[in-house]
């Protein structure tokens, strides 16, 4: 299997995450921003990433978006599933998934990036690096505004994730749904994961970064920038 990828994007981690919970073999591909385009649009027909190319018969040439890699990987290898049998905590599972996917990460996104413009310049006060931020502030309208809305997002779904992650007797075991990893446990932990580089958030949120740190390690990922 090749994974297409950028390697700094939290979605691409979102599916490296999704691999290696199943514990299978696959290569990365990293591809220049604008230029992967060329490389994507004959695939997928779209221009995002990431996209997982099986390379095994009688499989797809290619699978595009997290969500449904994710699905791939459960129908191309059933256990450890990413889904729990129970219909009612499946549907939970599978919501919870698309609430990071389309909501949260695209928050952290956005957090990210403004502390990247702003106190956050050391990480890499490069020219290019400057540059490539500015690009993406507009390509995505990154501003004051945007970036509070989104900084509220991140608080609700933080307190969301310490009712079960980090509440000791709660029944769940420190799993969003059920009593063991689904793909709504790795979705947050790779998009929350460019949150590790903010030390606001890290101070504040220490079990936040425990757990991210856990599920790493499970799925044999190495750790985010600022956890490793």
């Amino acid at each position: 299997m090749l994974l297409l990828q950028f390697s700094t994007s939290h979605y691409c981690r979102k599916a490296r995450l999704g691999l290696g919970y199943k514990h299978l073999s696959y290569q990365v591909e990293n591809l220049a921003p604008g230029l992967h385009a060329l490389k994507l649009k004959p695939l997928t027909g779209m221009t995002t990433l990431p996209v997982l190319l099986p390379q095994q018969p009688g499989q797809p040439e290619s699978v595009g978006d997290s969500t449904r890699i994710f699905h791939f990987l459960d129908r191309y290898q059933a256990e450890p599933a990413l889904g729990l049998s129970d219909a009612q905590q499946n549907a939970e599972v599978w919501a919870i998934e698309d609430w990071f996917d389309e909501s949260i990460g695209v928050a952290a996104r956005f957090v990210y990036y403004d502390f990247r413009a702003g106190e956050g310049k050391q990480v890499d006060p490069s020219l290019a690096s400057q540059a490539m931020i500015r690009v993406v502030r507009w390509q995505y309208g990154i501003h004051q505004v945007s970036v509070e809305l989104a900084r509220e997002r991140l608080e609700r779904a933080i307190a969301f994730l310490g009712h079960r992650w980090s509440s000791a007797g709660s029944g769940r075991a420190g799993y969003l749904v059920g009593d063991r990893l689904t793909a709504a446990d790795l979705a947050a932990a790779a998009l929350l994961s460019p949150l590790a580089l903010i030390p606001t958030y890290r101070q504040q949120y220490p079990w936040l970064f425990d757990r991210i740190r856990q599920i790493h390690e499970i799925c044999q990922e190495p750790l985010p920038p600022g956890l490793s």
